[in-house]
């Protein structure tokens, strides 16, 4: 398998997260956004939305949309299951990552940060400002999911999830624009769990091939 991946991007980030916790091997391919070599004509012959993700199968098939690719994944290698057995936490996972994939992502992806510096002419500490009122909103929700379900060491249960490899990347994005953390007991302690497995750790930004300091 190949993975086009930007180091910097969450959604790579968590399809990443998924295939290292699966033990599966895949052939790392860089795609630099703030470059715009997704906009270059080679790349849309890969990928029609000119996004990454793209996971590439062994048969030349091309997945899109890191949520979406993922479920594929379990579905083809169900050990380690990233998906409860049954249909409430099922659910209840697909919730908690819909925070963080539909309702903090969309808001602050690289896309949108540049619109609104280079479009809109918005400084740099009001974009800023955006990014951290969006995400501690995304992220008090989340916790608040979060402390309304049963415990455990991840975000649902003792073994990492879908909505584990949603948040990781979240969370990493949220500590490099310095978004206030505090106050969330229940999220912060999922994601040190998280780091604490060597898949989180490979998948992570410094671990890949094209990571710039």
């Amino acid at each position: 398998m190949k993975l086009y991946s930007y180091f910097r991007s969450s959604a790579s980030f968590r399809v990443r997260i998924a295939l290292k916790l699966k033990g599966l091997a895949y052939e790392y391919v860089p795609v630099h956004l703030a470059k715009g070599e997704h906009r270059q004509p080679a790349f849309a012959d890969v990928s029609v939305e000119k996004l990454v993700p793209v996971l590439e199968l062994d048969d030349g098939t091309r997945l899109t949309q890191s949520m979406a690719t993922i479920e594929f994944l379990d579905e083809q290698y169900p050990k380690p299951p990233l998906l409860p057995a049954d249909a409430l936490g099922r659910a209840r996972v697909r919730a908690l990552a819909q925070i963080v994939g539909c309702e903090i992502h969309p808001l602050n992806n690289l896309r949108v940060l540049k619109y609104l510096v280079h479009d809109l002419k918005v400084s740099d500490d009001a974009k800023n400002t955006w990014y951290r009122h969006w995400v501690r909103l995304g992220l008090e929700t989340f916790e608040a999911q979060l402390a309304a379900g049963p415990a455990g060491r991840f975000c649902h249960g003792d073994a990492p999830t879908l909505a584990d490899c949603c948040l990781v990347p979240q969370i990493f994005n949220a500590q490099r624009f310095d978004c206030d953390l505090g106050g969330l007991p229940r999220t912060m302690a999922a994601f040190e769990a998280c780091m604490a497995l060597p898949a989180f750790q490979q998948a992570q930004p410094s671990a890949c091939p094209d990571h710039e300091a």
